[in-house]
């Protein structure tokens, strides 16, 4: 199991990208892009909270002063990007949409933003599995800052090729993860102390730490039937 719902390798970030997490939260895809790459990493986030620890957790790797590149975390929202037009190679927009009250506005936003030639990496939750929880539950999406709809993936992938992007793939990630959040939303408020929801919680920070086969092999299986998450990556045409 990676944290990561974005596919860094898709990107082939180099020296010469800059690149834009949009809803950094607390740092998973900006660390992870710093880590394998001499790129120009911005995260940003709305949530101060957030931003600390995403500072926090990059802090812990004791990087060298020598690395090339790097990772810097801003304050700001999807709405009102500060950056000048045409200004990154990559960005990202991971399950941030879904929280957007005008996701459409932020899209529009991202495409400001971005390079012609670049490159747009998109996630949103799966259908099916987002469906179970809503169904499970009504207070996992009505919380503060919970999620505000489910997305079609055609819908949402034909909204941003209306912007003129053009699609270049897609993958399912985290089918390990369903079986968690529908644990959570059947028996939501008692994550604490559900012996359940404890047990599978332990099972996937033992698979995150440990990457044993096997489940390496579940998820290549199960991710295209029950990931949940689906990842769309476009290309923003050259003028």
């Amino acid at each position: 199991m990676s944290l990561e719902t974005i596919r860094l390798g898709e990107l082939a970030l180099n020296k010469e990208s800059l690149l834009l997490d949009v809803g950094s939260g607390e740092g998973r895809h900006s660390i992870s892009a710093h880590l394998i790459s001499d790129a120009v990493i911005f995260g940003l986030d709305a949530n101060h909270g957030d931003l600390l620890t995403a500072k926090s957790r990059l802090d812990e790797f004791q990087i060298s002063a020598q690395k090339k590149g790097k990772c810097a975390f801003i304050q700001g929202n999807a709405f009102n990007l500060p950056f000048p037009d045409n200004h990154f190679t990559h960005i990202i927009c991971s399950e941030v949409l879904e929280h957007l009250v005008d996701y459409k506005k932020a899209l529009i936003e991202i495409n400001r933003v971005l390079k012609p030639g670049g490159t747009l990496a998109v996630s949103v939750p799966s259908f099916f599995p987002e469906w179970v929880c809503w169904l499970l539950s009504s207070a996992y999406h009505e919380m503060p800052g919970g999620h505000l709809r489910i997305f079609r993936e055609k819908k949402l992938k034909q909204e941003i090729k209306d912007l003129g992007f053009s699609f270049q793939k897609r993958h399912r990630a985290h089918s390990l993860h369903v079986p968690y959040w529908w644990l959570k939303c059947l028996f939501w408020g008692q994550a604490e102390t559900n012996s359940l929801i404890a047990r599978y919680h332990d099972f996937l920070v033992w698979d995150l730490m440990q990457k044993p086969r096997i489940t390496r092999w579940m998820e290549t299986f199960l991710d295209p039937l029950l990931g949940k998450s689906v990842a769309m990556y476009f290309c923003k045409p050259k003028n």
